[in-house]
């Protein structure tokens, strides 16, 4: 038993090594079968008009036929007519990335060919038709060093069951004699320029297209989104996830951000071709930014009240509310400034998103002078519910407040009764502040998509520490 402790101990302390190093994701995108098979369509497209622009080079060589002797021949100008890939499938691949099959392919092929037996010259056409070719490729998915995704062609094969060669003029009797080896030679040739095509398709398109897909985001002057992979896409057994920081960052000081991303507990929907999980981490990063840069900093103006509102923020108005006013302060403006202590947590659970922010409020007498007497602080706290919707693959939102709370911090003009504020602090809030914040929450923030792809048919579901945007893909080929 001694022996066996230092064992465990060196066990268990690896265990928790690796469990402090994992790294949960902010974003999580989780492409299913019906996405793969989509995108399997469109490279299966792409590859098939490449495959057609293959150029085949000639085939020269010597045989012995019996009772004839040695035949000179030239296979020239191949002019591969066609080349059709009906059948083909596509398969996540653990430890590896995507299995891409084609099956039952077929070519057609037209050229020239020479012979020479002694002194005799001739020449003639032929017809060639390859049957039942099948091409069978791993990509192997990783990520380069800014958090890009990379693909590469790790497997290649490429077998042709059939290859049909029909020969034209005068002499074609004797290909025909010996059109086996031919075709052979031909099989041989096709197989491995096929290989070679698909790897150079796959470096040529699939690569470079994997990289436009956006690793940073700039929302404003203020911040700009983190959308790199943390690590490598990862193959399941019926679906490719990519984990991505997702995570908002300063543009003028980055630092470290003090909580961890909560881990998420994806749902086994396949219904649509994407899942897009958003955690509470990704917008609480969003508080953190902006509440450090001091863009959480709202000031109130009598100049901001709409004119249907008939009051004005003023000491004549509020000197209903604080008796004091009218004599400290007599007919001046006022200003409300309006700041919040910590940075704003969002929750996400199954019944919803909510927010329950604290708001402080310090209101001001504006002197003949333009300098501000501070005239009293008061702390607000409301239950704020949010809800979330994407438009034009930007991620948009709205909120909605409940009940305002409030209370007196500090007052420089002596006691008053704060539940006297409510009504028309509803109505700054209500008329004013919200209308403000759903109108920059409208402008949304970019999903991280790859060029010319659209989103189509959402669903949104609310799970615990994340949302889940479920939706179908559009791809929108180069003219």
């Amino acid at each position: 038993m001694g022996a066996r402790s230092p064992a465990l101990a060196c066990t268990a302390l690896a265990a928790c090594l690796v469990l402090a190093g994992a790294v949960h994701p902010g974003f999580v995108v989780r492409i299913t079968q019906a996405g793969l098979d989509y995108a399997r369509q469109h490279g299966v497209s792409i590859l098939e008009k490449e495959l057609g622009q293959l150029r085949l080079p000639d085939i020269s060589g010597d045989f012995r036929v019996r009772k004839v002797g040695k035949v000179r021949y030239e296979i020239s100008s191949l002019d591969l007519r066609s080349f059709r890939l009906p059948s083909s499938q596509i398969s996540p691949l653990p430890d590896v990335g995507l299995q891409v099959s084609i099956s039952n392919a077929f070519a057609e092929v037209d050229g020239d060919w020479r012979v020479k037996v002694h002194f005799i010259r001739d020449h003639g056409s032929f017809d060639l038709r390859v049957e039942d070719l099948s091409i069978r490729i791993n990509l192997k998915l990783g990520s380069d060093a800014s958090g890009k995704p990379t693909a590469d062609a790790s497997y290649c094969s490429t077998h042709i069951s059939s290859v049909h060669i029909r020969f034209s003029g005068k002499l074609s009797w004797l290909y025909n004699l010996f059109h086996s080896a031919i075709e052979s030679r031909f099989r041989s040739i096709l197989e491995s320029k096929v290989c070679e095509n698909v790897v150079s398709s796959v470096r040529s398109e699939l690569q470079p297209y994997l990289q436009t897909l956006p690793v940073t985001a700039k929302i404003d002057a203020v911040a700009g989104i983190d959308y790199s992979l943390v690590a490598p896409p990862a193959a399941t057994a019926h679906s490719l996830d990519a984990d991505l920081k997702g995570e908002f960052f300063s543009l003028a000081h980055r630092a470290a951000v003090p909580f961890p991303p909560p881990p998420l507990a994806f749902p086994p929907d396949h219904a649509r071709m994407v899942y897009l999980g958003v955690s509470s981490y990704f917008f609480n990063t969003a508080g953190l930014v902006y509440h450090a840069a001091g863009a959480l900093v709202f000031e109130l103006t009598d100049s901001m009240i709409p004119k249907g509102l008939d009051f004005h923020l003023n000491t004549s108005t509020f000197s209903a509310f604080v008796p004091q006013l009218e004599k400290l302060y007599p007919d001046m403006l006022m200003k409300l400034r309006l700041s919040t202590p910590a940075a704003p947590s969002l929750s996400i659970g199954p019944e919803g998103l909510s927010l329950r922010p604290v708001v402080d409020i310090q209101a001001y007498a504006i002197l003949p002078s333009s300098s501000l007497a501070p005239l009293f602080l008061l702390n607000l706290t409301a239950n704020v519910s949010a809800s979330i919707d994407v438009k034009s693959s930007r991620i948009v939102g709205n909120v909605t407040v409940g009940r305002l709370r409030l209370a007196l911090k500090h007052s420089d003009v002596g006691p008053f009764q704060v539940r006297m504020l409510q009504s028309i602090m509803n109505i700054f809030t209500s008329s004013i502040l919200l209308p403000r914040l759903n109108a920059r929450f409208g402008q949304g923030f970019p999903l991280p998509l790859p060029d010319r792809i659209q989103l189509s048919d959402i669903v949104m579901q609310s799970h615990q520490n994340f949302l889940l945007l479920g939706a179908d893909v559009h791809y929108e080929p180069r003219e």
